[in-house]
């Protein structure tokens, strides 16, 4: 079956995330339809109001309405922001076993609407939970999405380009694996209109750079309690890559099916997106302690996934 068309979008889960994606989607005018649900129906529904009092300056007129899982049927894309949050000192991993618990029932509620649409994943641990949403909703793979890597991705190119004087749209590089501590920057390939990254930087400038991107978010957790506007801009550029059928490449949370020789796991790896989700993996080349260090990545994952449905 192919895909919902339209470009309807249901969003589960009103938190910070949630709704500071919502505020991004009606920045940019990515849909005539936003649909909010969440448990807490006096938040969503004050979200409703205070996002319809800005519509008017918006570059689009687009619908923004309190809904139910069965709004879902004809949606073109349902992006679950919903789940418990990380806590100050608690790591994405420590989340999975009370999350699959209450992915199980939100994915099954979506899915008894009829959905045919496209996932987007972005609660932590993501990787763990887009593998979750795969295996409730049994939509084929590459219409379950994870926001993988795509911050971590973000953050990378935003401290190449304070580096390098440059801007971050002009940094070329990539975190991969887990959404975690595991993640890797691949330095091999990373470059700035053509020009290797690696050579201009000493092994400890490298080390120093990788640990602040994989640190990021601890950081901004102690300060102010939770990240969710580069998040909010990453699941909106996914979902805007989706919509305009763009064929982009974004390093999202795909399920692996023999590239990189793995398979069985959700992780982050560029992707090629286009209107039915993802088109396929892009296999980068990796150096030998690059695949060591994303095999040992897909590893810690199929550790945690191993300890949830075996």
């Amino acid at each position: 079956m192919s895909v919902t068309l339209g470009n309807k979008i249901v969003l589960v889960g009103t938190g910070a995330v949630g709704s500071s994606y919502a505020y991004s989607l009606m920045n940019q005018g990515l849909s005539d339809e936003l649909v909010l649900v969440d448990l807490n129906e006096g938040k969503a529904r004050g979200d409703v109001m205070d996002l319809d009092h800005g519509v008017v300056y918006a570059p689009s007129s687009m619908t923004i309405r309190y809904g139910t899982y069965q709004d879902c049927e004809d949606a073109a894309i349902v992006v679950i922001c919903a789940g418990a949050a990380q806590k100050p000192g608690e790591t994405r991993l420590d989340l999975v076993s009370k999350n699959v618990k209450i992915f199980e029932s939100i994915v099954g509620e979506i899915m008894k609407s009829g959905f045919n649409g496209i996932f987007i994943v972005a609660t932590n641990p993501v990787d763990i939970l887009a593998y979750a949403t795969w295996k409730f909703s049994g939509l084929p793979k590459e219409r379950v999405i994870g926001s993988g890597t795509v911050l971590d991705t973000a953050r990378f190119r935003h401290l190449l380009g304070k580096e390098f004087g440059t801007a971050p749209t002009s940094v070329h590089g990539y975190i991969i694996g887990e959404h975690g501590d595991s993640q890797l920057p691949v330095w091999s390939s990373a470059n700035i209109s053509g020009t290797h990254i690696a050579p201009k930087l000493s092994e400890e400038r490298k080390r120093e750079i990788a640990q602040e991107v994989r640190d990021a978010a601890y950081r901004i957790i102690e300060m102010k309690g939770a990240t969710y506007y580069g998040i909010a801009m990453g699941l909106a550029r996914i979902t805007k890559a989706i919509l305009k059928n763009e064929h982009v490449i974004l390093p999202v949370g795909a399920m692996l099916d023999g590239e990189y020789g793995m398979e069985d796991v959700y992780i982050g790896v560029p992707s090629v997106l286009h209107r039915q989700g993802i088109e396929k993996v892009i296999e980068l080349s990796l150096n030998e302690e690059e695949n060591e260090r994303f095999a040992a990545s897909v590893q810690t994952l199929k550790n945690i996934k191993n300890q949830v449905w075996n």
